[in-house]
Parts: C-alpha cells; sequence; structure tokens
C-alpha cells in the first residue's frame, strides 16, 4: 500500500461537551502538527497544596480529554480503493471518527493500529478525521496524552500487501550464506479469485540485489494468502551492536503493490552456561531501561529524538535497552537497528491488578492479545529486538492463576514470533505482597527492621520498595518466593527479576536450566551486580533504573537530608517537583556523574572521574532511595564556599588514584573493583585546577581535571549537527550552555536565556534539566541548571533556521541551521 504521512494540518483542544457547547461554552482549537503531546502545555498543579503518588507520578500534569481533526481531501480515483489510517500510538482510549461516523477505536495508548476508512469517506470531496484521546489516573509515570506518535495514510488496490504484511527470517546462517525467509500476507477482497506474480529482491547497504526470487500466489476472494519464499544471501554480513549491518527485502506484486521493510542477518542462542550469543559470541547486555518520554518535548515521538537517545545512551556505554513499560517506538526500534543497540520489548505494566485508578487492566481482558499481535508485528523484522517482555512487576505472578496467565501470555507471543526469547520483569517482593506480612515477622536481622510490619498492603507499589531497600533482595531470595514464583519463571526462557539479585547464584544451584537477566535494578548497585553479570554463565546482563531521566514519578533519585522532621527519605517530592531524577542522563542527554561510574564499571573508560560533593551540604545526613546517587556534580566552581569543607569522589578501574589541587597533592587512595570502584577524599574549596590520576602497578592509566570557571560568563550556543533534512521527524538540538573565554561551565552562574527563533522551523521545545521548577517547555524564556539549557527546533520546509539567544550580562549569540 502507498503510505503517506499524515501528520500536517491537525487541530486540536481540550474536549468539550456538546451540551455545554449549546449553553455557549467556547473552546477553540488551535493548529498542530503530530506528534504531539496535549498534556505538556497544560498547567501543572498540586493537588490540594500536598504532595501525593497520584499527582507525583504524573509530575503534577492534569490528565484530560483532548480531541484532533483534519481535513483533507480524497480524490475520485480513489473510490473502489482500500484506504486505511495508521496510528503509531495515541494515549489513551483513543476513539476514532470520519466524517461523524465511529470508525474505531484502542484503548491501549502504545499499541499501533489501523482503521479501515474506505466506507466512511466522500471521493471527490472533503472529508473530516477526529481522534479523541483521554488520560486520567492510569499510569505511574508521566504519559503524556494525544496523538502523540506519527500517523499515516495508506491507500491500496483490493489485491495488495497487508500492512504488516512481510516478514523476514534468517533461519540458518553461517559464513557462506544465509537463508532469509521472507513470508508475503497478500489480500484479496476482490469477489474474483486472483493469481499473481510474487517478485521479491533482497539488497545491500549499497543497494545491490544479492538475492532474488520469483512466485505465483492464488488468492481466494477474503482469504489471505500467505506466500513464503527462501532466499539465499552468499557471504552475509552480520548484524550485531559493533557492526550493525543491515538489507532490505522488497516484496512486489507486480502491477499491483510492493512493500519494503528492513532487515538484519544474526542469530541468538541461549543456555545456563554461555548465556545470550549472538552470531556464535556470548553478549552481556549491558542495560538501560528507559521510559517513552522526550525530556523537554514531553511525550511526542519524533524520529530525530528517538535516535538521539539511543546514541547518546550507546555513547555512555549502554548495547541493550529495555522499553518500560509499554512498547517502543517504530522510530526508537529503527535507530536501535541502525546503531546496534538490543532491545527487550515491553508489552504491559497491569494485567488484571490495576496499580493506578483507571489503568489498562480495566482493557486487558479484553484487548490483550490484540496489543501482543501489534507488539509483534511492529517488531517482528527488526534485528535489534532479541526479547520480549510480557509484564512489569505483576502482582499476580505469585499465584497459580496469575503463572496460567503468563503462560497463555508467552505462548501467544511464541505462536507469532519463535525466533525470539520470552521474559517477565518479575518482582518478588510484589509477587507475595499478600502474605508479605507473615513473611516480615518470620524475617530476622537487618532486613526485617527495614521494615514497618502491617503496612505493606497499606502503600503503594513504589512507596513500598522505596522504604524497604535492602529487604528487597532478602525477601526475594526468601523460600516463600521462591515456591511462589517458581511456574512463573517456568513459562519464560529468561527469568526477568527486578532488584533481585540474590536470587542470581542461589538460582544456579536450585534451578540449574534457568536463564536470568536482572530486568531492573537500582543504579548505586551496578558494581556487585556487574561482577555477578560476568561470574555467572546463566545470568545474560544488568538493567538499570533508568538510563534516561523522565518526567514523572517525581523526585525518587533526588538526594534528601535528614532532620528531627524528616528521619527518613521520602519517595514523592512535593510540587512543583517535575523529574524522578534518577537517569544516568539527564532529561536534556548530558551525562551525570552515574554514568561515568557505570562505563568504569563496564571496564569502556580508562580515565578516572571526578564527582564534588555540594559544599553547602557538607556534614549533612545524606539520604535517599534506593534510586538516588550521590548529590555530586562534575564541577569545581563554587564561588561563596572559598575555605568551606569539600568532599570529592573519585571513579576509578585502577589500583589507586592521586588527587592534587592547584598541584599541592592530598594523597593517593585506594580505588578499583575491591573498593568498589571509587574513593573519597577531603579537603577545603580554593578555585582553580583539581586534578585526579589513577595507577595500576605504579604506572600512570589515565588522568582527569576539573578548573573554575573565571571571568565574565559567556553564552554559548551549539546545534548537535549543521544540517538538517525537512521530513521524517528531523529536529535540531541546540545546547545553550554558560561558560568562561576557555570554555569551562560556570555552573554556578545559572540566569534566563531567551531564544527567538526565524526561518524555516519553530521552536517545539525548550527546558533544562532542573528537577523543581515552574517554567514550561513552551516558553520562549528558560532559567539554565547547571549552566545548561536545551532547545529543539522543528523544520517546517526547506531553508534555514535562525536561532537568536540571549542572557542577562551575555552577548547575544545566534545559531543557524540548513533544513534540506
Amino acid at each position: 500500500m502507498i503510505r503517506t504521512s499524515f501528520n500536517d494540518g491537525w487541530q486540536t483542544r481540550p474536549k468539550v461537551n456538546p451540551f455545554a457547547e449549546l449553553s455557549g461554552t467556547k473552546v477553540p482549537f488551535r493548529p498542530v502538527t503530530l506528534p504531539h503531546d496535549a498534556m505538556i502545555g497544560q498547567e501543572r498543579t498540586a493537588p490540594d497544596g500536598e504532595a501525593t503518588m497520584e499527582g507525583g507520578a504524573g509530575a503534577y500534569f492534569p490528565g484530560g480529554t483532548y480531541e484532533y481533526r483534519k481535513t483533507f481531501a480524497v480524490p475520485e480515483e480513489h473510490r473502489g480503493k482500500r484506504i486505511l489510517f495508521e496510528f503509531e500510538g495515541v494515549y489513551r482510549d483513543a476513539v476514532v471518527y470520519i466524517n461523524g461516523d465511529y470508525a474505531g477505536q484502542r484503548p491501549f495508548g502504545y499499541s499501533h493500529f489501523h482503521i479501515d476508512a474506505d466506507r466512511f469517506l466522500r471521493f471527490g470531496e472533503d472529508n473530516e478525521i477526529r481522534v479523541e484521546a483521554r488520560a486520567h489516573r492510569d499510569a505511574r509515570w508521566y504519559t503524556g496524552a494525544g496523538i502523540y506518535r506519527d500517523a499515516w495514510m495508506l491507500v491500496g488496490d483490493v489485491v495488495r500487501i497487508a500492512p504488516d504484511g512481510v516478514r523476514v527470517t534468517t533461519p540458518d546462517i553461517d559464513a557462506e550464506r544465509a537463508v532469509v525467509e521472507v513470508a508475503t500476507r497478500v489480500e484479496n477482497d476482490s469477489i474474483a479469485i486472483r493469481t499473481v506474480d510474487v517478485v521479491t529482491e533482497v539488497r545491500d547497504a549499497d543497494g545491490s540485489v544479492v538475492a532474488s526470487d520469483v512466485s505465483k500466489a492464488t488468492v481466494l476472494p477474503g482469504e489471505p494468502a500467505v506466500v513464503r519464499q527462501r532466499l539465499y544471501v552468499r557471504a552475509p554480513l552480520l548484524w550485531s551492536t559493533g557492526t550493525p549491518a543491515l538489507y532490505t527485502a522488497t516484496v512486489t506484486l507486480k502491477d499491483l503493490d510492493a512493500e519494503t521493510v528492513v532487515f538484519g542477518v544474526r542469530s541468538l542462542r541461549l543456555d545456563p552456561r554461555y548465556g545470550l550469543r549472538i552470531n556464535g559470541e556470548t553478549v552481556k547486555l549491558r542495560g538501560a531501561c528507559v521510559h517513552h518520554d522526550n525530556g523537554v518535548l514531553g511525550a511526542a515521538t519524533f524520529a530525530r529524538a528517538e535516535e538521539r537517545r539511543v546514541q547518546l545512551l550507546k555513547d555512555a556505554g549502554f548495547n541493550a535497552l529495555r522499553m518500560s513499560h509499554h512498547p517502543m517506538s517504530k522510530a526508537m526500534l529503527d535507530a536501535c537497528d541502525r546503531l546496534g543497540m538490543l532491545v527487550v520489548d515491553e508489552a504491559f505494566d497491569v494485567w488484571t491488578s490495576g496499580k493506578s485508578d483507571f489503568d489498562y487492566s480495566l482493557d486487558f481482558p479484553e484487548w490483550w492479545e490484540r496489543d501482543i499481535e501489534a507488539m509483534v508485528a511492529k517488531d517482528f523484522n527488526h534485528p535489534s529486538v532479541i526479547m520480549y517482555s510480557i509484564g512489569n512487576e505483576i502482582p499476580e505472578t505469585g499465584t497459580p492463576s496469575g503463572a496460567a496467565r503468563g503462560r497463555e501470555l508467552a505462548e501467544k507471543v511464541r505462536s507469532l514470533d519463535h525466533t525470539r526469547y520470552v521474559t517477565n520483569a518479575v518482582n518478588g517482593m510484589l509477587a507475595v505482597m499478600s502474605e508479605l506480612g507473615g513473611l516480615r515477622r518470620q524475617s530476622q536481622g537487618k532486613a526485617a527492621q527495614a521494615a514497618d510490619p502491617g503496612e505493606g498492603e497499606d502503600k503503594g507499589i513504589n512507596t513500598l520498595m522505596a522504604d524497604a531497600g535492602d529487604m528487597m533482595n532478602a525477601i526475594s531470595a526468601s523460600a516463600l518466593v521462591t515456591e511462589k514464583t517458581a511456574e512463573s519463571f517456568a513459562v519464560l526462557d529468561v527469568a526477568g527479576m527486578n532488584y533481585a539479585e540474590a536470587r542470581y547464584a542461589m538460582d544456579r544451584d536450585l534451578f540449574p536450566n534457568r536463564v536470568i537477566v536482572g530486568t531492573e535494578t537500582f543504579p548505586t548497585r551496578i558494581d556487585g551486580n556487574w561482577r555477578l553479570v560476568e561470574q555467572l554463565g546463566h545470568v545474560i546482563g544488568d538493567f538499570t533504573w533508568t538510563g534516561w531521566d523522565y518526567l514523572g514519578e517525581v523526585g525518587i533519585g533526588r538526594p534528601q537530608y535528614l532532620t528531627p522532621d524528616t528521619p527518613r527519605p521520602a519517595h514523592t517530592a512535593p510540587y512543583p517537583y517535575l523529574l524522578a531524577g534518577c537517569g544516568d542522563l539527564d532529561i536534556t542527554g548530558h551525562r551525570r556523574p552515574a554514568s561515568y561510574y557505570r562505563e568504569i564499571v563496564f571496564g569502556l573508560r580508562a580515565q578516572p572521574y571526578i564527582a564534588v560533593r555540594r559544599p553547602q551540604h557538607h556534614g549533612k545526613t545524606y539520604a535517599g532511595t534506593p534510586w538516588a546517587w550521590s548529590d555530586t556534580v562534575a564541577t569545581w566552581t563554587w564561588p561563596g564556599s572559598e575555605g568551606e569543607p569539600v568532599t570529592i569522589e573519585v571513579y576509578g578501574d585502577a589500583d589507586e588514584v592521586e588527587l592534587l589541587v592547584n598541584g599541592s597533592p592530598l594523597g593517593r587512595r585506594p580505588v578499583g573493583e575491591g573498593h568498589r570502584f571509587r574513593t573519597e577524599f577531603e579537603t577545603s574549596y580554593e578555585p582553580g585546577e583539581l586534578l585526579a590520576i589513577a595507577y595500576r602497578d605504579g604506572a600512570e592509566t589515565g588522568r582527569t581535571v576539573l578548573r573554575t570557571a573565571t571571568g565574565t560568563v559567556r553564552l554559548r550556543a551549539e546545534p548537535d549537527r549543521p544540517h538538517i533534512t525537512a521530513h521524517g521527524g528531523d529536529l535540531a538540538y541546540i545546547t545553550l550552555s554558560l561558560t568562561d573565554a576557555n570554555g569551562t561551565p560556570h555552573t554556578a552562574a545559572d540566569r534566563p536565556v531567551a531564544v527567538a527563533v526565524s526561518g524555516a522551523g519553530v521552536l517545539s521545545g525548550f527546558g533544562s534539566a532542573d528537577p523543581s521548577t515552574l517554567e514550561r517547555f513552551d516558553a520562549t524564556e528558560r532559567r539554565t541548571y547547571e549552566g545548561r539549557a536545551l532547545a529543539v527546533l522543528r523544520p517546517t520546509g526547506p531553508g534555514e533556521i535562525r536561532l537568536v539567544a540571549s542572557a542577562p550580562e551575555c552577548a547575544p549569540v545566534e545559531v543557524v541551521v540548513a533544513v534540506e
């Protein structure tokens, strides 16, 4: 079918009750271009002036119902053809109307779906499509709302290739050739038997045809036919994280239709001795969990935003992503294919036991099969996808009926795709939640003392986990969890475990055929977790929570300090907190200290890394949830703290590290794996230079320096690329930073920055990584945070986009980005 972008020409507004409109209530529509997040532009409010799990989960954005409409023409020559609309994602409870008639719906906010449109259309004249979407107390994180992913119009003949109808597998690979099996679903909506020529060509990255086949296929009316062709690619280039080689397969129904898909040639093997092998080589998953929002863009899913996230995460040392807790966007999958990032794609955060008042559990019994089918159809040709997750922290997994449901989901996935593995991110503590009180009373030692007996069932899931901390591992390793989760794990190819590394070694003996992946882990424990991953063949990887910071679940990773009024860390931060605060990278893509620490633990960085604790909190009692990193910044610019005590953290994979302040040594300290790859120095702050030198066997292995910013503050603007394209979801990212004349960041000189955009583009989002702010992402003025802000520009056509930025006491700067 001919696929045309359907992103332009939309209007949107909050939905108005028609009876209210009759009474005179008028809410105007405003023009928008898809993808669009209707929630990110709403005013945030504190519920009754207090923080709640409900409000904090969604970053204190309000829920609502939104409607979109678009007028479009359908030419007379399309009469008699099949016309569909494809929506890659509408959050949530989407209902679609065409020319006033109900045309279809989709409750789940993360499934792509098709609307059969031709019967509702008026040919040779204008038509109207209207989409309603709702979001209200239905998730544990910021979801956004509206048509937040791409939309498409598909036009084809009555005999055609079905949408998502070309599926490619590579079942047999060696150095000489790869078998490429192409299965094409051909549909016939005519009243006649049709015989078609099916021509398939496989091309390499240079566009050269490397294999081809021609088959005849007879298709009966109303009975789709699957045409299978077996082709052979000589000396295949294999897809891997290091060399992500891609091929295309173009299937043509002669004189009728054509479809091209991208695929990779790679093999997967799995066993408890060698773990996961890709193309015969064992691969350990250096994994990051990620949510779907794109920071300053909200939930709007632009292809360039997804590609940038994947690239920056890979640059930070990750080789795998777990989409949490819903199916990944097509754009991000495409980026993972191109850049060599492995994917665990997750279906659901809930089954039948709800976690929010109006979440997907209300729709799961009726819709889960269709949503599993949509996820697999989306993922099937992507070589980056190695595993499907059927759920996240599903409470039912500790019950017989929940295990049976898990088996049903796993078998459904396997019936659709037998080439990949199935996991489920099981939280052992939640699986035995109903029996948790009894287990606590039976437990001994520190873990039991950390709990509040009798309160577990009254708390939200994330609150209980934050309070529990170390207790989670003790519960997950208990005999009760072993017994209750045995069947739920047995239905899987890979046992996904959230915060349960205490099971890794013991399960090698209890369940010798069990393969494990840490589907969700605390960032502060990566050193111990990674040691287990490297030592144990049946443990194939670790996925930290999280790789990229996100909107909602506000403050779960924020630094906290205990006082008599706050004797323990709180999980949810009060309004106006906006961010979770627990990503290795912040929402602008800037790497935080935890990211460099992880890179060192992974063995990917030889240089030491310096992170300085904020001097104003020196001597206070630090506290935080298990997701919180230390309260550190990679800077040696602390005006007003001269002569004050300061703690300096140094990370390194070496025998020892030496720290010098302005050339004066503070001594050497042991570092490396035996010391959790970190050490600390105490000194008094004095501006100048802070130098860390790492040594192994007496020889220097690397050094890192921080310098104090001096002199006047300069505003800098740097585009991520000088040229972008006018179509395909491309964006320009402009980093705005405050520095001195030498480029040293002025991290303590924050001030408002105003931007003006002109030419062939518009400002799509503008903000910083400030975790608590009243500012909006759709404003043209934002305050920097630790010396940085980020502006995102969307092209509107070929030409040049011009951005001028200004800040108090700084010379204005200008950036020009060419749009081709």
